[in-house]
């Protein structure tokens, strides 16, 4: 039995991996991820790490969900994909806003005036007559123009529990964006069951949305649990003329506004879909606005499994909008203009794969499985060539590939902080201040940013400079824009103080050789973190060892993140790690991280560092309300000049990306500050499918070789019950027999 058994089991295994050599050469890919009815299909393919927490766009303030959102959502204003420095243009605008100020007698006053002249800021939005929401079920309506899907039966919730969700709803409606959805959305900022992050900022800003915010609370305590059409509750500072007119006033002069009439929070949001939402039957399944977003983009959601799997489809709705024709002068050469004047979205379906391990993304990658790719620290070295220069290009593999890559320096900020409410690298008494400040400038020499971005970054950043990163106006590179205080300018290029100076000021600080000149105490200093990141053992480790050339002693304090943000709302911080992103492509954006009335002890902002200078907050006030020129520019050096010698920070490093891209992805070309960049992106599909197919081969000789091992496992067993039936191996009758 034992002997049949093998020979059967050899016979088996025989078809089995004939049948495998047969299949290998059908000239398809066996290890391709995606459904066979994908292929040859219009659509690109990325991932996400974090599954996103919020899609509503009153809400989301995470890279992990804009990059999701702002292709679905469309504000009134948009970015220009190609031109640097940023620029602000129409979205479902006819023309950029008109801006009228008002003074206190209700005169209209030039742009110009000072903020103290200003009461009132109004900013007239027209919107485009051609511009239609989405297909969803709330815009669905019976023949009499009632809602159709505002009563679901048991049927109609189960079909949106899939990961189809309202999708799965037969015949959903549509129809024109009005004035009237922009209002609805500024006033769901007020919602206290929405909680906007920049609630408590428009407030200040939008005339009455304070008063709405508590008009809103007192309804809901009176009602709980009752949908609140918002239409009924009026807000002076935001007005619909008419279905395609509005009008939004401020309080007082706010000129960077406008930037955030490009950011989602004050993307349309219709009574309809707030009503369809509020269906109880949904928030039991969590089918609502925070997973389901409704918009005007150029996609629309019809696949969500943020666990696995999230899928964008074109709008069919969208309007006319059209490739831009101009951009930087070396965008044509790029190739970035080949698609000018094409009608946008140029990809039919964007599908993004959760991966949260690097090395199967990585490979998937290597195999075109994935658009594009960024390059993590494990990769680096296969991915990148660094050359004498200090250029970055792709590795000659990558380039064999025809990989190609783009680096941009984003417009963000690294930095190491000081709480200056701490007696040790702050106080309060002259004598205290004047130390501490000598102390911060020695750091900021000793701490070497250069070595820490080639050893910890593998040279993606460059060194801070100062609070605005490169692409903010103000920032300046050369000479001009160096920190004298930790650089000098040598034979035309930058050279950083020795560390024999930072030792002459911290003996100036009264801190020789790293103990006080009165008691002879060691200089012990405390650095916060959170584990991960910036507060890893590695960094923290390099750290002590560049603070122990000063002879000072670093104590590392690892923390949870609330805890850490608690230390930092009670000032028991003493030095710690942070970073900022632009919310918007503005100095006052950075500025106001040391603005005295934002201190975050005294006043719950975001001033961190509790940084207090009266010059600096008389200039900020300034500085904010002038247009971009010359006499900004003047002023914005001034505070540069402040905040590098006071150093409340040590300006860290300025992050810069590095992205990999097929050589099938077109018109990709890295934003730091617009996310509404897919539909601008092109797929060649059929280069695409090619190369797939050439990196993929089936190789057919592992299996030969298995085959041949197996075969010679069982070949003693085969012949020896041959000799014992006097059948031969095939299980035929031998001959002679």
């Amino acid at each position: 039995m034992v002997f049949k058994s093998l020979l059967a089991c050899g016979r088996r295994i025989c078809l089995l991996l004939g049948a495998v050599f047969v299949l290998t050469g059908c000239g398809s890919e066996w290890n391709d991820p995606y459904p066979a009815s994908e292929r040859g299909s219009n659509r690109i393919y990325t991932s996400f790490s974090e599954r996103p927490k919020h899609l509503d766009p009153a809400i989301s303030y995470s890279n992990s969900e804009i990059g999701f959102i702002a292709q679905i959502y469309e504000p009134p204003l948009q970015y220009h994909y190609l031109k640097r420095p940023y620029v602000l243009m129409p979205a479902t605008l006819d023309e950029m806003p008109q801006v009228a100020l008002y003074d206190k007698a209700g005169r209209l006053i030039p742009e110009s005036a000072p903020a103290e002249q200003v009461a009132r800021t109004v900013y007239r939005l027209k919107l485009r007559q051609d511009v239609h929401y989405q297909p969803h079920p709330a815009f669905s309506l019976n023949a009499d123009g009632s809602p159709r899907y505002l009563n679901l039966d048991a049927s109609q919730v189960r079909a949106i529990q899939t990961s189809a969700g309202p999708t799965a709803l037969n015949d959903p409606g549509s129809r024109p964006l009005k004035a009237q959805d922009y209002v609805y959305q500024i006033k769901r900022l007020a919602l206290p069951s929405v909680q906007s992050p920049i609630y408590g900022m428009m407030a200040e800003h939008i005339l009455g949305l304070k008063t709405l915010g508590d008009q809103i609370k007192a309804v809901k305590a009176a009602q709980p649990g009752v949908w609140l059409d918002l239409d009924t509750l009026p807000l002076p500072g935001a007005v619909a003329i008419d279905d395609h007119t509005l009008e939004i006033t401020l309080e007082g002069k706010y000129p960077q506004f406008i930037y955030w009439l490009a950011m989602n929070f004050f993307a349309p949001v219709p009574r309809e879909v707030d009503q369809f939402y509020a269906q109880s039957a949904l928030k039991r399944t969590n089918v609502q606005l925070d997973t389901w977003p409704v918009g005007t983009g150029p996609y629309m959601m019809v696949y969500n499994n943020p666990n696995a799997r999230i899928e964008l489809a074109r709008n069919p709705n969208y309007h006319d909008e059209r490739y831009p024709c101009h951009g930087e002068p070396a965008d044509a050469a790029a190739g970035f203009l080949a698609s000018c004047d094409a009608r946008l979205p140029l990809i039919d379906r964007a599908v993004f794969t959760r991966e949260k391990e690097s090395l199967p993304y990585w490979n998937k990658f290597l195999q075109g499985y994935y658009d594009d790719s960024g390059i993590s620290s494990d990769n680096f070295d296969q991915a990148i060539r660094i050359n004498l220069n200090g250029e970055a290009n792709v590795s000659p593999s990558m380039a064999r590939q025809g990989i190609q890559l783009q680096t941009a320096v984003r417009t963000s900020i690294y930095y190491m902080g000081f709480n200056l409410l701490d007696p040790v690298v702050g106080g309060k008494t002259p004598e205290e201040m004047r130390r501490s400040k000598l102390l911060r400038q020695a750091l900021s020499i000793a701490l070497d940013q250069e070595e820490f971005i080639s050893i910890f970054l593998n040279g993606r950043g460059e060194p801070g400079m100062g609070p605005i990163p490169p692409g903010i106006f103000g920032y300046q590179s050369g000479e001009i824009g160096i920190n004298p205080v930790v650089y000098t300018w040598k034979d035309g290029a930058l050279q950083r103080r020795s560390l024999k100076e930072a030792k002459e000021l911290l003996a100036r600080a009264g801190w020789r050789d790293g103990r006080d000149a009165k008691t002879g105490r060691p200089l012990v200093l405390n650095l916060d973190t959170t584990s991960g990141g910036l507060g890893d053992k590695a960094t923290m480790d390099w750290m002590s060892r560049q603070l122990s050339q000063l002879g000072i002693q670093l104590v590392v304090r690892s923390t949870d993140f609330n805890r850490f943000q608690e230390k930092l709302r009670k000032g028991s911080a003493q030095l710690y790690f942070l970073g900022w992103n632009a919310d918007y492509p503005d100095p006052e954006n950075f500025f106001f991280l040391f603005y005295g009335p934002e201190g975050k002890v005294a006043h719950g902002g975001e001033n961190t560092a509790n940084y207090s200078n009266p010059e600096f907050d008389r200039l900020f006030r300034v500085m904010k309300n002038l247009p971009n020129g010359p006499e900004r520019q003047a002023v914005i050096d001034k505070m540069l000049k402040l905040v590098r010698e006071d150093a409340p920070w040590i300006y860290w490093f300025y992050p810069k990306s590095f992205v990999l891209q097929q050589e099938w992805l077109h018109n990709f070309k890295l934003n730091n500050v617009a996310s509404n960049t897919l539909k601008y992106q092109r797929i060649d599909v059929a280069r695409r499918a090619e190369l797939r197919a050439e990196w993929n081969k089936p190789l057919r000789w592992p299996f030969l070789i298995i085959l041949g091992g197996l075969l010679a496992l069982l070949w003693p067993a085969i012949r020896a019950y041959r000799a014992r039936t006097g059948l031969d191996a095939f299980g035929q009758k031998a001959r002679g027999r």
